[in-house]
């Protein structure tokens, strides 16, 4: 399987399990990239790895270690960070409960809306800041602030990585399918027409066209 293929089909998932490894979408985000460059140098002379999912994500957790090893600012937190992820080296591969973890904690409602849809779309979907930002008809700086404060939210706040407790999932679960459906209808969107020619309004129009949006304008009426 080719890098482009494999992002195509594994990235979300690849990239939860990181966070669930890790703790943190920015060290996640950031090993996982320094993973792809690794297997851009390596697959096309050693050829791709028989689970191409596991070895980015081993491979972006070992480079995670040293990122945290490096890092004076993390010092404090190296010694926790590190033997956590030490302890998890048998979870290298990706699990499918790891998404699920992944949309509920970008969906949380201590994050706006915009936020919950925009981080979704960042992680699981693996769309850039820029095509997020222009389907949200913002500038890319302000979908980048954004996206940064949804996550410095979910690490100030402790926001837990797990599904909700029984008691709680029902009330969880319009917030997710609310943000599944959006990230459907740009799924939807990008397979009739490139990024280049994408309508830049999607998110815009399929928030106030989404009947669960609808309901909840409704019954705050």
């Amino acid at each position: 399987m080719r890098i482009e293929e494999t992002f195509r089909a594994d990235h979300g998932r690849i990239l939860a399990t990181l966070i669930r490894l890790l703790g943190d979408f920015d060290v996640a985000e950031e090993a996982l990239q320094e993973a792809y460059a690794v297997a851009v140098e390596q697959w096309p002379a050693t050829g791709s790895p028989a689970n191409p999912a596991a070895w980015l994500v081993s491979t972006a957790r070992h480079k995670a270690i040293d990122r945290i090893r490096r890092r004076t600012r993390l010092a404090q937190m190296q010694g926790e960070i590190a033997r956590h992820i030490e302890l998890s080296a048998d979870e290298d591969a990706p699990v499918p409960e790891d998404r699920l973890r992944l949309i509920f904690t970008c969906c949380h409602p201590a994050l706006a809306p915009e936020a919950q849809v925009a981080l979704t779309l960042r992680t699981l979907g693996g769309l850039s800041t820029e095509e997020i930002a222009r389907a949200f008809l913002v500038p890319t700086s302000t979908m980048a602030q954004r996206l940064v404060r949804a996550k410095a939210k979910i690490r100030v706040a402790r926001i837990p990585y797990e599904v909700p407790p029984d008691d709680a999932l029902v009330e969880r679960l319009e917030a997710v399918m609310l943000v599944v459906y959006l990230v459907f209808n740009e799924g939807y969107a990008a397979s009739v027409t490139s990024c280049a020619t994408r309508p830049s309004g999607w998110a815009a129009c399929s928030w106030s066209s989404c009947p669960i949006t609808r309901r909840r304008r409704a019954s705050s009426l």
